[in-house]
């Protein structure tokens, strides 16, 4: 099999790491593999199948020949100011931030989903990771739809602090410590409000029409995976006081019916989707068990009894690995795979 020599820029970030571990994980045939991040993470060591490698600053590389693919979990500035620039010297950038996604020159891609997408890198050497919110929903829409149309999709999202990256993490580790222990609670730093015990239906900034941007990639990005801009989806994400683990009610309404019955088997039978729905055994997906873990599950399975067409879904899956490093590292698989 053909090696590559691969490139995670953003490498000493939650995502960046988890992206390494997962190339690892799953065997990526990689021949070098170079680690890029800013000056603060100059002489970094991170392990790789035995060996330590040494983070490079991104700002002093003047070139960046001889990679052939680029993982990126730098945020929309960087990658804005560097994945063209490591596309001009021969690599294909999957980039994980909110830069490229539509950008109608750059493929969206959910490899579950709209894998022939990937084709499509060939117009700007960069292939566009999805909002982890959007990544597990489409997977478990994507099923229904093939059954039948989809009319309308209503979701509430309940996100874990690690979508916000290390410093939310350490900001809800921080401020549950002070509360266990009676001392004065920290002060948010990270998120506008304590995070601790509380749910907060706030995530990333508010624009003109009332929605947060989390809200309004969900509703563009799921139009463009599934390339049906019919779809009307409205969001509510919300962030709540949980480390690992994006969950979300997903209602559904499809243009001819499908039972709930049918919803199970077409979830249980399509790839990368665990159904775990007995509701009378208290057995549905929770954040907490599936953390670790690469596929999408789908629980609480039932017909919206108030519309003729509908179905509830609670859909939960990893954010940092399906939800952004897994989903990465399967775009360059089907590249190495089918194209590279």
């Amino acid at each position: 099999m053909k090696e590559f020599t691969v490139a995670v820029v953003g490498a000493t970030g939650a995502v960046g790491r988890m992206m390494i571990q997962v190339l690892e994980e799953r065997d990526f045939p990689v021949k070098e593999l170079r680690l890029f991040a800013s000056e603060r993470s100059r002489g970094v060591k991170i392990p790789f199948k035995g060996e330590d490698i040494t983070v490079e600053v991104l700002s002093e590389q003047k070139s960046f020949a001889g990679i052939d693919i680029a993982l990126f979990s730098a945020g929309a500035s960087r990658s804005l100011e560097f994945a063209p620039k490591f596309a001009a010297d021969g690599a294909v950038v999957v980039d994980n931030s909110s830069a490229w996604r539509m950008d109608p020159e750059v493929p969206l891609v959910v490899p579950e989903v709209n894998p022939h997408a990937v084709a499509g890198y060939k117009r700007k050497g960069i292939i566009a990771n999805p909002n982890c919110s959007t990544i597990q929903m489409v997977v478990a829409l994507k099923p229904l739809y093939d059954e039948s149309p989809i009319k309308r999709v209503v979701v509430s999202t309940y996100q874990a602090v690690s979508g916000a990256g290390q410093k939310a993490i350490q900001e809800l580790m921080d401020q549950t410590r002070a509360w266990c222990q009676g001392e004065n609670m920290p002060e948010p730093k990270v998120f506008p409000h304590q995070i601790a015990f509380n749910c907060l239906p706030h995530i990333d900034v508010f624009l003109e029409n009332g929605y947060t941007k989390e809200e309004m990639k969900m509703v563009n990005e799921t139009k463009k995976i599934m390339e049906d801009e019919t779809i009307a989806v409205t969001a509510t994400t919300v962030r709540v006081p949980v480390f690992y683990g994006h969950a979300e009610a997903v209602n559904v309404e499809t243009k001819e019916k499908i039972t709930a019955q049918k919803a199970r088997e077409l979830l249980a039978t399509f790839p990368g989707i665990v159904v775990i729905d007995d509701p009378e055994n208290k057995k549905y997906p929770l954040q907490i068990e599936i953390a670790g873990r690469d596929e999408v599950f789908v629980g609480r399975i039932r017909e919206d009894e108030s519309i003729e067409n509908g179905l509830n879904l609670w859909v939960v899956a990893d954010n940092l690995r399906k939800g952004a490093a897994t989903n990465a590292v399967q775009i360059a698989e089907i590249l190495a795979e089918k194209y590279l």
